[in-house]
This record gives C-alpha cells, sequence and structure tokens, in this order.
C-alpha cells in the first residue's frame, strides 16, 4: 500500500483537480438544471462508479492500450461525447421530465438505476480519466510496498469518492436554484438550458484534441 504521506499527497493533488471545474462538474450540473436534486446526486455517484471502473482497466493494462493506440482512444472518445449529445437531446425532449415537481425527482427504483447507469457511462467512456490515471496514479505508488495493481485501485477509489463527494455539492447547488424557480416558464427555460450543455459538452468533447 501506499505510505501515509504519499497517500495524503495524492488526495491533496486530487482535490486540486477536481475542485477546478471540469467535464464531469458540467455533466452533474446540467443534468441538476435539467431534472433536480435527486437525479443530479444519482448521476454524480454514477460517473464516480464509472469512474472508478477506469482506473481499475488503467491498474490491468487496458489504458495503455489507448495511451498508445489513436483508434481506440477514437473510438472511446467519440463514443463518449454522442452519448452526452444523445443524453442532451433526451433531455430537451423529455418536456415531463424537465417540469417533474422536486419530490418526483428520482423517480422508481428503476429510473434511479437507469440515471446511474448513464452516469456510469459517462464516467466510463471518457479516454482522458484513464489516460489521467496512467499519468498520475504511478507517481503516488510504492514499488516497495505490495502490488502496483491494488495501489492503483485504492488510489482510484479514493479519487472517485473525493470526486463524486465535491460533484455532489455542485449538483445540489445547481438544483437549488432550480428548486427556486416555481413557476414553470422560467423553470423549463433554466432545464432546457442544462440540456443544451449537455450537447455542447458532447461536441466540445468530440472536437477536443488529444493531450
Amino acid at each position: 500500500m501506499p505510505s501515509i504521506a504519499q497517500y495524503l499527497a495524492f488526495i491533496v493533488a486530487s482535490l486540486i483537480l477536481i475542485l477546478i471545474p471540469g467535464p464531469s462538474v458540467m455533466f452533474t450540473v446540467s443534468r441538476a438544471l435539467a431534472y433536480g436534486r435527486k437525479q443530479a446526486v444519482l448521476t454524480a455517484w454514477g460517473n464516480a462508479t464509472g469512474t472508478f471502473v477506469a482506473s481499475a482497466l488503467a491498474a490491468v493494462g487496458l489504458g495503455a492500450l489507448i495511451q498508445e493506440s489513436a483508434l481506440a482512444f477514437a473510438i472511446v472518445k467519440y463514443a463518449g461525447a454522442a452519448y452526452l449529445v444523445y443524453l442532451g437531446v433526451k433531455a430537451l425532449r423529455d418536456r415531463k421530465g424537465l417540469m417533474a415537481a422536486p419530490e418526483d425527482e428520482g423517480g422508481s427504483p428503476k429510473r434511479a438505476l437507469a440515471t446511474m447507469g448513464e452516469g456510469f457511462l459517462v464516467g466510463l467512456l471518457n479516454p482522458k480519466t484513464i489516460l489521467f490515471y496512467l499519468a498520475i496514479l504511478p507517481q503516488f505508488i510504492n514499488t516497495e510496498a505490495g502490488s502496483a495493481t491494488v495501489q492503483m485501485l485504492v488510489l482510484g477509489a479514493t479519487f472517485a469518492g473525493l470526486a463524486a463527494v465535491c460533484d455532489t455539492v455542485w449538483g445540489v447547488v445547481a438544483a437549488a436554484a432550480r428548486d427556486v424557480l416555481r413557476r414553470p416558464r422560467p423553470k423549463l427555460i433554466l432545464a432546457r438550458t442544462g440540456g443544451t450543455a449537455l450537447i455542447g459538452l458532447g461536441i466540445a468533447a468530440a472536437a477536443g484534441e488529444r493531450s
């Protein structure tokens, strides 16, 4: 396992990266504006779960394939971008969901699982997440303290947990703004802003260069 000093340093580095608003924050905030608090929280934790699975894939070596293969990177990149655009279009067309009362958000257990699943796929279909793990996690591995794979999984789970908490806070704050607007028209405008933001995020992800 990483030493205590290495682990604390990783937490600090992770928080610095997480607290800077990025695609994950934008995605959660967009869902908060479109559907409200419960769906934003479910989205944040689904996204974090996908992020952890991405760390597991990096730990077992799949990330190296994406890092070395331009084709593999492009496939994952455009699949993720297309999925974001799909979610944005879906949000814009879902007038009933956009206008749902706060107590109706989240819906049935089946709907809750679907929301988490959508967040999971967004977290998983982000090749830059795997590349981040490959670039950053090895810096905090203690080579004399056991399996590097296990240590990467522990660090990946830590990063995903921190991201889930921070993204949840962003989502709750954004949803609070939506909840204040009880009148239908302002609420619908704000909700559609969330759907439009998702489409824009997908387009930006597709247009972004590999780094």
